[in-house]
């Protein structure tokens, strides 16, 4: 797979320069979907990411939402498509058949640029469907989250590698802090995969409040994307997207 460690999407560069900010998309239907997107305009942002399992219509109706949310959203702005299965903190549960459906239609549409395929779905499966969605010509973001604690130091970096191993485009851990000491090993980790690793950008994140620190430090360990709320949170320890540029300049040393 070589050395890609920037990774240009729609003129964006994943992997270069401060992270970019990422605001989600968590809108119930469709009016409220389309209402986020002008909300959106006004706020600091560089890429979205629609949440689709906020949306409490049919699953068949999602495919044709996503094409009329790249209408309005234009041709310049990236967006993720992310189906978060409930026991990765998401809001609704699916089969493992619907899942795949749901996710290589989103690839095949080509009205999203990087598709959010969980890790935890099981590595052959996923493997499988990294492959279809990257022969639709569509990035693959494999991600995971542990909402109950951080693993180790090792044990994250080695997570990382194996979401690599799997075709991962881009590779996403989020791991839920239970004392101080998580959110170092997070960024132990971070600094790690960073230091040895030149196989895509990457994206880590301890949670919560406590976790906060890594939303904005990706400038010093490396990850490519912070993820910042300009509604409703889409994960806990989502800050402000208005107070993002300004953070996120002071702990890379250069003014906003």
């Amino acid at each position: 797979m070589g050395d890609r460690s920037v990774i240009e999407v729609r003129k964006l560069k994943l992997g270069e320069g401060k992270p970019k900010i990422c605001v989600p998309l968590t809108g119930r239907t469709p009016e409220e979907l389309f209402r986020q997107t002008e909300e959106i305009c006004e706020c600091p942002h560089d890429l979205l990411e629609w949440r689709a399992d906020y949306y409490q219509g049919k699953l068949e109706e999602l495919p044709g939402l996503l094409v009329r949310l790249r209408k309005r959203l234009g041709e310049n702005l990236p967006l993720i498509f992310t189906f978060r299965t409930r026991e990765e903190g998401g809001e609704r549960e699916i089969s493992m058949e619907q899942y795949e459906k749901l996710n290589l239609e989103a690839a095949k549409s080509g009205c999203a640029d990087l598709i959010d395929l969980e890790y935890n779905r099981g590595e052959e499966r996923i493997r499988s469907l990294i492959r279809q969605v990257k022969e639709a010509k569509v990035l693959a973001l494999c991600s995971c989250h542990d909402f109950l604690k951080t693993p180790s130091a090792e044990e994250m970096t080695k997570l990382l590698a194996k979401m690599h191993k799997l075709g991962g485009d881009v590779v996403k851990l989020a791991v839920m802090p239970q004392k101080e000491t998580d959110v170092l090993a997070l960024m132990e980790a971070s600094l790690t995969w960073k230091n040895t690793s030149k196989r895509g950008p990457f994206i880590t994140m301890s949670m919560s409040p406590l976790g906060v620190l890594t939303r904005l430090a990706g400038s010093f360990t490396g990850s490519a994307v912070t993820f910042a709320a300009a509604g409703e949170a889409s994960a806990p320890g989502q800050i402000s997207a208005w107070d993002m540029p300004g953070a996120l300049s002071l702990f890379s040393g250069k003014e906003t």
